[in-house]
C-alpha cells in the first residue's frame, strides 16, 4: 500500500513539475509557431499583434479574399483536370471536378453575393451531371462534359458581369481534334 502512495505521490509532483516548466519554455519560446508573450510580439505577429479580436477577425478576412483566390485555384485545377483527360486518367479528373466544386462551395461563403449565379450555374443538377461523364471513363463523353464545364464558367462569368475573365489561355483548353467538337465561347 505503501509502495502505491508513494508512486502516486512522484506522478503528482512529476506532473506539477512538468505542467510548470511547460508553460514557461512555451510562454518564452520565440521562433514561429510557437506561443509568445505579447510582450515578445514582432512587427511581424500581423495577427497575434492586433489590439483585439475584432482587428484580427478583420486582418483574417483581408488576407482570406474573396473569390480571387479561389478562382485562381479552380483555374489551376481546370488545367489538371484536362490534363487528366488527357491522359486518360478519370480518377483524377474526377478528383480536380470535386476540389472545383469545393472550391466554388468555399469560395459562396465568403462571397454569398455570387452563391445565386453558382449555384443555379454550376453546383446541383449541372455538376452531378458533368461528374458522371468524367466517371464513364468514356473519353467522348469526358471530353463532351469538359467543353460544356467550360461553356458553364463562362456564361457565369458573364452573368457576374465579369465577361473578361473568358479571355485568358485557360479558356484556350480544348479537347483533342479527335474529340467532339467543342461549344463556342460565349
Amino acid at each position: 500500500m505503501r509502495l502505491i502512495v508513494v508512486v502516486a505521490l512522484v506522478a503528482l509532483v512529476s506532473a506539477l513539475i512538468g505542467a510548470y516548466f511547460g508553460t514557461i519554455s512555451h510562454a518564452q519560446a520565440v521562433p514561429s509557431g510557437k506561443l509568445q508573450r505579447d510582450a515578445q510580439l514582432q512587427v511581424d505577429d500581423w495577427l497575434l499583434g492586433a489590439p483585439s479580436d475584432i482587428e484580427r477577425f478583420r486582418r483574417l478576412q483581408q488576407q482570406l479574399s474573396g473569390f480571387d483566390q479561389p478562382m485562381w485555384e479552380i483555374g489551376e485545377r481546370w488545367t489538371r483536370l484536362h490534363e487528366a483527360l488527357r491522359r486518360e486518367n478519370y480518377e483524377f479528373a474526377v478528383f480536380q471536378w470535386w476540389k472545383i466544386e469545393q472550391r466554388i462551395q468555399n469560395a459562396i461563403v465568403k462571397r454569398p453575393q455570387r452563391a445565386a449565379n453558382a449555384r443555379a450555374m454550376f453546383l446541383g443538377e449541372n455538376y452531378e451531371r458533368l461528374k458522371a461523364e468524367f466517371e464513364s471513363h468514356d473519353p467522348q463523353r469526358a471530353w463532351q462534359a469538359f467543353a460544356t464545364a467550360r461553356g458553364i464558367c463562362q456564361a457565369c462569368h458573364v452573368a457576374e458581369r465579369s465577361a473578361f475573365v473568358n479571355d485568358q489561355p485557360v479558356f484556350d483548353l480544348a479537347p483533342p481534334a479527335d474529340q467532339p467538337a467543342v461549344t463556342d465561347r460565349q
